[in-house]
């Protein structure tokens, strides 16, 4: 059967993992583009993403969730560790990634556990091999391979792309027949406002990885189309203190103009036009604590 005539299948793969496994990385890679951020700093994915992947006649719908870790104690912590495991109950599979340096933490058998009560297998895959020695994958997959919790296991590089296309193909090959879920031309389910207010929250971790707090927002407050087809974009960043404030704005406002600059240059590559880009600091020690910021990530309030 001619590809055109195969067929169409779709469904959804929900990847899990403790936090800084690299599953935005992964999720960017598969897809083939940027939709999710990433940052070395713990749970910078906040919310599920939702990444897309047409090949032929399938269209594969990657969900990148929040790490899931033990002792989830602030509101804002457990709302995201829900949001995690809200997003793997009804994929049509889990894929469990695994730091292949980090190895087999609490958190990681913590994920294998629930699995296992929850009645799913999933399937696993062993991330960051290009920074181990390859003697020591074989000693990691096999206490990985419980014989309960995992269906297969995959080792890959979601950062120079070992190993992708073979796990890629394989999740093709899960995806039942169906409609597509998503128009064909589209790669993620979050609107340009809520990925250019995450670009700028990236850039945010990144110049401020050693002293950031946790408490910091980024939130796209205006988006104005203007006539000669650049866009006019104001965020404003929450932070909960006074001191917060400081640090982000950086001496003489420096700090905050370089992360500006950053995330102008990315979203002009992303938008592929001229981007006015403006940047406002604002003190708000209760953000964490205002449902209307949950609803803005897509996370539950009471979760």
């Amino acid at each position: 059967m001619a590809e055109d005539e195969a067929p169409r299948r779709a469904g959804f793969v929900a990847i899990l993992g403790a936090p800084n496994v690299g599953k935005s990385t992964l999720v960017n890679r598969l897809v083939g583009s940027k939709v999710s951020i990433v940052s070395p700093k713990v749970q910078t994915t906040r919310s599920r993403v939702r990444g897309i992947r047409m090949e032929g006649a399938a269209q594969l719908v990657l969900v990148d969730t929040p790490g899931i870790f033990e002792n989830a104690k602030r509101r804002l912590e457990r709302a995201m560790v829900h949001a995690a495991w809200s997003g793997a109950q009804d994929a049509d599979a889990i894929l469990v990634l695994v730091d292949a340096k980090r190895g087999i933490d609490e958190n990681t058998k913590k994920i294998l556990k629930t699995l296992v009560k929850s009645g799913r297998k999933a399937l696993l895959a062993i991330n960051k091999i290009d920074q181990v020695s390859h003697t020591d994958l074989l000693p990691l997959a096999g206490a990985l391979d419980d014989g309960t919790s995992v269906d297969r296991i995959f080792m890959i590089s979601a950062l120079d792309g070992q190993g992708v296309d073979d796990l890629l193909n394989y999740l093709l090959g899960l995806l039942p027949e169906g409609p597509w879920l998503y128009p064909e031309d589209q790669l993620t389910d979050i609107t340009e406002r809520l990925l250019a207010a995450e670009i700028t929250r990236e850039k945010l971790f990144l110049q401020l990885y050693q002293e950031l707090p946790y408490s910091l927002a980024v939130e796209t407050e205006t988006w104005r189309e203007l006539k000669d087809d650049s866009v006019r974009i104001e965020q404003i960043v929450y932070v909960s203190r006074p001191i917060h404030k400081a640090m982000v704005l950086g001496k003489g406002g420096q700090r905050i103009k370089a992360v500006g600059q950053d995330s102008r240059t990315e979203l002009e590559e992303l938008l592929a036009r001229r981007v006015h880009l403006f940047l406002f600091v604002k003190v708000r020690e209760s953000w964490a604590d205002d449902p209307e910021r949950y609803r803005d990530m897509g996370l539950e309030f009471d979760s």
